[in-house]
């Protein structure tokens, strides 16, 4: 199987430009991504990293800096055409949340497309077994990903995981981090600054003492 990690090197993570500067967006992307390699590693799959951009990385890189769909659709293509693996599985860098249990439910789930669905309509992991199945990462991109595969007559499997479900683009997305993680992204925050505020009963985002607005 190929495992194959999409990393947008340049501007990663704007939505959360309120609460990180410009370095902090990119040295945080950086922490994310390292957990995601960290937990796939822990599965025995080798991971590569598809970047926009040549990037220093202890895994296989290839550089693709077309967007998300079409490089992603590229992957599948050399690979199925090919016949040099069997299945590929997709697997974002900013599930911050992912471990070792989480990935391989989604590897070892039945169906030729296996769809690992994110909050707000997003796919943030995926496991193609079917040679004519294409992604579309636009819009309301789980949605788009059924209909795909049910184009080609590919059947489908969903994994409902919290973990993978939860991708880090909001400053709320912080939060869960802190209350989540285990990894280099919840060390980064806490290094940071970040903490939890829990007045007013309910869970928010602290930086230095200081509330945070996360809305």
């Amino acid at each position: 199987m190929r495992v194959v990690v999409p990393f947008a090197t340049e501007m990663p993570k704007t939505r959360l430009g309120g609460v990180l500067t410009d370095a902090e967006r990119e040295a945080f992307a950086r922490a994310m991504l390292s957990d995601v390699l960290s937990a796939l590693d822990a599965t025995d799959h080798d991971p590569e990293l598809l970047a926009t951009d040549p990037v220093e990385s202890d895994v296989p890189v290839t550089v693709d800096d077309r967007p998300l769909t079409e490089a992603v659709n590229a992957v599948l293509a050399s690979s199925f055409e090919t016949g040099a693996h069997e299945a590929v599985a997709v697997v974002m860098a900013d599930l911050a949340l992912a471990t070792p249990r989480a990935l391989q439910n989604l590897f070892a789930a039945d169906g030729d497309v296996v769809l690992a669905p994110g909050r707000g309509g997003g796919t943030n992991a995926l496991l193609v077994r079917h040679p004519a199945f294409r992604v579309d990462y636009h819009g309301a991109s789980i949605r788009d990903h059924r209909r795909a595969a049910e184009q080609v007559g590919a059947t489908v499997r969903e994994v409902d995981s919290m973990r993978l479900a939860t991708d880090v683009d909001e400053p709320a997305d912080l939060v869960e981090v802190l209350l989540h993680g285990s990894g280099q992204s919840r060390e980064w925050l806490r290094e940071a600054g970040f903490d939890l505020d829990v007045t007013d009963g309910r869970v928010g985002l602290a930086r230095d003492g200081t509330p945070v607005e996360t809305n």
